[in-house]
């Protein structure tokens, strides 16, 4: 049976690691071409062969996407290697910091609105003319963060507020050329990010974080990427302009509820997607705790 995106082509920036991987796999595995977008320091190329390894169909482009020839050159690998653009997916993005506003590093906000901001703003930019072609969808990475703020990295939440009204502003502009755009919205889920060994997260933040959300867990990179693959399908046709919360219940907590979940219902389902980068997405960069 064909998969809900077979004769799709898609560009996935942040594709080599945690969400980002996740979804070049599941959009591979639903039929699409895949356009694995990251930085050169990213494992793009292993993610794209291990694809192509099972008979998908996937190339890595490498480069800074917040870079506008960089943006536009990865619009352009798509088309040129396969032909056509169907789905852009903005997902490239940091989380660099956390320490309250008042010590926020300036050097750190500056990089945070460059990545999560810039580089959409700029793949959009680029890639509309192309989806107006295919009557295709833009499917951005927004946040819980985004609708309720997030204490002790208040950049990152503005930023990803940000990335849910132009979402909006653009479903809106795009209709009348056929194209759709919506917002994926994550919690906390199993990648660097989200634990202290990998990320800029204290032990009290890490903690706190998984409490407050109802399922009692983390979410899997997997989980998301299932969202992603609705809302990039045909079957979303009547859906634009939406954010999509894959939070666990996070926005609608109250207080540290996941304690309450027993421990039998906090094990995440068996994955079918072979990830291997999902804890990787900090490597090649420099993360902080400011006290």
């Amino acid at each position: 049976m064909a998969g809900r995106l077979e004769g799709k082509v898609a560009i996935v920036t942040g594709g080599g690691t945690g969400i980002g991987e996740a979804i070049c796999h599941k959009f591979a595995r639903e039929g699409a071409a895949v356009v694995v977008g990251g930085l050169a320091t990213d494992p793009i190329e292993e993610v794209a062969a291990q694809i192509r390894g099972w008979g998908g169909r996937a190339v890595a482009y490498g480069g800074d996407v917040a870079e506008d020839a960089v943006a536009e050159a990865c619009v352009r690998t798509a088309v040129d290697e396969f032909g056509q653009l169907d789905v852009l997916v903005n997902n490239a993005g940091v989380l660099l910091v956390t320490g309250e506003t008042q010590d926020y590093p300036i050097d750190a906000f500056d990089q945070t609105v460059r990545n999560n901001v810039r580089s959409a703003f700029l793949m959009t930019r680029h890639a509309l003319p192309e989806l107006q072609k295919t009557r295709g969808c833009i499917v951005s990475a927004g946040s819980e963060a985004g609708w309720i703020g997030l204490a002790n990295n208040t950049p990152y939440g503005g930023t990803k507020a940000w990335i849910h009204a132009f979402t909006k502003g653009v479903a809106v502009e795009q209709a009348k050329y056929g194209v759709r755009a919506n917002c994926v919205c994550p919690g906390p889920i199993d990648t660097a990010w989200t634990h202290k060994e990998t990320g800029p997260m204290d032990k009290k933040m890490e903690q706190s974080m998984v409490q407050a959300t109802p399922l009692g867990r983390r979410g899997t990179a997997e989980e998301v990427a299932n969202v992603y693959a609705f809302l990039a399908s045909d079957e979303a046709s009547f859906v634009t302009g939406a954010l999509y919360f894959v939070d666990g219940g996070i926005t609608v907590g109250k207080g540290p509820i996941g304690d309450e979940v027993p421990k039998e219902l906090r094990k995440p389902p068996e994955p079918r997607l072979d990830l291997r980068h999902t804890q990787e997405g900090n490597d090649n960069k420099d993360t902080e705790t400011v006290k």
